[in-house]
């Protein structure tokens, strides 16, 4: 199946455009460099405000883009398209490496800025979402994605959300540039591990990557700085930067994973890290691993584990560490870690601490703040949390209420308690099967 990154679906896309508003030409590229963009999954909008300005096309405020999904589950909510497939490195993990066999394009900064707002024009798309292969050098390349965006703000007045890749190895310069007119940058990490980043792409280095980084860093602190004492200075890529990591090309463990995670999250510009499941597309090299396909399961509780680390208030050693360097597949990282530490409950949710009751297993952030604020009138029962949001099946393990019998986690043990909540997973898994068959007849 062929991806095309906007809220409609390519196929769709392409039934609306008749060769009256697009040559066959444009067409092809557009084909071929959005199929090659899908293995990006760092497309996130939100974090930045821009409203609308007269005379102007777009606005990029509040939330920014609603977002839409591929059937594997990636963003689709943006024109994610690369300016190229021509690449000069030859990365073993990579569908549009040197060495690869492909049909190679590109399309003009010209093109490419007039099919944005074209697509936009029509209400295809919200914003977008800018990377490309290297090609010639990195110096080059940039330039190049620097002139689609200088078109779109200036000669478009396009004033939408716009997400743009940072090359490694292009200069300070051109990245200083391209941040004036980005609401967010991304520089890709890519592997875990540098050692295995020499392994599978030899022509790169964590150098080279972290340089961009640290440069961005810099230009949003002092654009900070500015606009405290000038409210009309330009902001420098206003919606933070982030990153994607491949899973599953390496040996990496998740606790490498997170602990790395986990140290760009303290870094004051750093907004989210993606976790791409690492798909087999180039068989035959011996340096990758024989997947029979994307380990989408171990991606999915990467995304949980890092959610508890932005939101839940854990530590990336907490989640994992040397006894335990991988997540459990069958449960969530909140409740991998409560059957770890059976000593930290039950919970009483009438009088423990928020910090608490936010790791309790069936509680979540929203959940924990009601229980806080609602259990100033009165003891809260147990059709209460349920109207709250706790989902008992899992939280009535943990805590303790004068309705629930006193079978928490410690009478029950763990062992026992990770059967129950698998089994009622694969009870609804199932059922949901079941579901799907029968409708689908």
């Amino acid at each position: 199946m062929t991806y095309f990154v906007c809220v409609v679906g390519y196929c769709s896309l392409l039934g609306f455009l008749t060769l009256k508003t697009m040559n066959e030409k444009i067409l092809e590229k557009l084909s071929i460099l959005a199929d090659a963009a899908k293995y990006d999954v760092s497309c996130a909008s939100s974090g930045t405000t821009r409203p609308a300005v007269k005379g102007g096309i777009g606005t990029a405020t509040g939330w920014g883009i609603c977002h839409s999904f591929t059937p594997d589950g990636r963003c689709i909510s943006l024109f994610k398209i690369l300016l190229t497939n021509h690449c000069i490195y030859d990365c073993a993990y990579c569908t549009n490496r040197r060495s690869n066999d492909v049909k190679r394009t590109a399309f003009t900064p010209q093109e490419l800025a007039e099919l944005t707002i074209a697509f936009y024009q029509r209400n295809y798309i919200e914003g977008l979402f800018l990377s490309s292969g290297v090609m010639r050098n990195p110096d080059y390349t940039m330039e190049q994605m620097l002139r689609v965006v200088k078109l779109l703000r200036e000669a478009y007045r396009f004033n939408g959300y716009i997400h743009m890749k940072a090359i490694p190895g292009a200069s300070d310069e051109l990245i200083a540039q391209a941040g004036r007119y980005a609401d967010r940058m991304s520089v890709n990490l890519e592997i875990p591990s540098e050692e295995n980043l020499k392994l599978l792409a030899p022509e790169k280095s964590y150098s080279e990557v972290f340089a961009p980084m640290r440069f961005i860093q810099q230009g949003m602190l002092e654009s900070a700085e500015e606009r405290k004492k000038f409210r009309s200075a330009p902001r420098f890529v206003p919606a933070g930067q982030s990153t994607q990591l491949i899973i599953g090309a390496t040996p990496d463990s998740d606790r490498q994973i997170l602990t790395l995670a986990s140290a760009l999250y303290r870094r004051p510009s750093f907004k989210r890290v993606y976790y791409s499941g690492y798909i087999p597309v180039n068989r035959g090299d011996s340096r990758l691993p024989a997947l029979a396909a994307p380990p989408l399961v171990r991606e999915n509780r990467l995304y949980q584990a890092d959610w508890l680390m932005r939101f839940y208030e854990f530590k990336a050693t907490e989640i994992v560490d040397e006894s335990h360097p991988d997540l459990d597949l069958d449960v969530d990282p909140k409740m991998g870690w409560a059957l770890r530490h059976p000593e930290f409950f039950p919970v009483d949710v009438n009088s423990a601490p928020y910090e608490m009751i936010l790791r309790v297993p069936g509680i979540g952030v929203k959940s924990a703040k009601l229980i806080v604020v609602s259990r100033r009138y009165g003891r809260l029962s147990i059709p209460q949390l349920k109207k709250i949001g706790v989902v008992m099946k899992r939280a009535q393990y943990f805590i303790v209420n004068r309705e629930l019998p006193m079978q928490t986690v410690n009478e029950l043990t763990p062992q026992y308690v990770r059967r129950q909540v698998t089994q009622k997973q694969k009870n609804r898994a199932a059922e949901l099967l079941q579901y799907a068959i029968e409708w689908g007849e």
